[in-house]
C-alpha cells in the first residue's frame, strides 16, 4: 500500500526516531562478531548514495569505514522477528542526535513503515516518501493497535530504525 499523503491532518503524535543503539553496537565492535557470529570486516565507501547507515541514520561519505552486520531490530519475538543486514561504522560514531524528527539523511529514500502491535506482529505496511513521512508516522502511532514501527527499504527490505510513540 502506498499511503496517500495529500490530505492534510491537525494532529500531531510525537514520535521518537532510535538508530541502532550504540552500547549495542559497542558489544559487536568488542567482541569482533554480530550477533549471529559473522565476522566484522571493515570496508571503505567507494561510491556515494548506496551505503545508509543505522548508527547515525546517514547515508555514507566515500571514504569512510563502514560494516555490514547482521542485525535483529526487535527484542519482541515471534515469526516477524527478522534478522537482516546493516551497515555501520566501524568505530563508534556521534549516533543519531535528533530523536523528535525523521532523518534528513534519508529523505530522499521511499521508505517501508512496518508497523507492529505489542507482541510484534505486523498490523500495517506502508510505502512512503520521505519528504512526508511524518504524515503516514502519524496516521500509525496513532492507531491503538500499532506498538512499534520499523522503516524498511523499500526494495531489499532491510531494517532503517524504529519509530516510537514520544513519551517525554
Amino acid at each position: 500500500m502506498i499511503a496517500d499523503m495529500s490530505a492534510t491532518t491537525t494532529r500531531r503524535t510525537g514520535f521518537r526516531v532510535d538508530a541502532v543503539p550504540a552500547a549495542e553496537l559497542d558489544r559487536i565492535r568488542a567482541n569482533g562478531v554480530d550477533d549471529f557470529g559473522n565476522p566484522l570486516t571493515a570496508r571503505v565507501v567507494r561510491h556515494s548514495g548506496g551505503t545508509p547507515l543505522r548508527c547515525c541514520l546517514r547515508e555514507a561519505d566515500v571514504g569512510e569505514r563502514v560494516v555490514l552486520i547482521a542485525y535483529r531490530p526487535s527484542d519482541v519475538g515471534g515469526p516477524y522477528a527478522e534478522v537482516g543486514p546493516v551497515f555501520v561504522h566501524e568505530q563508534r560514531c556521534d549516533g543519531y542526535a535528533a530523536a523528535g524528527r525523521y532523518p534528513e539523511g534519508f529523505r530522499h529514500r521511499q521508505q517501508l513503515l512496518r508497523a507492529y502491535d505489542e507482541r510484534g506482529r505486523q498490523v500495517e505496511n506502508v510505502i512512503v516518501d520521505g519528504v512526508r513521512a511524518e504524515f503516514a508516522i502519524d496516521d500509525l502511532l496513532g492507531r491503538l493497535d500499532v506498538a512499534f514501527v520499523h522503516s524498511r527499504n523499500v526494495l531489499a527490505g532491510c531494517y532503517m530504525f524504529a519509530i516510537t510513540r514520544d513519551r517525554s
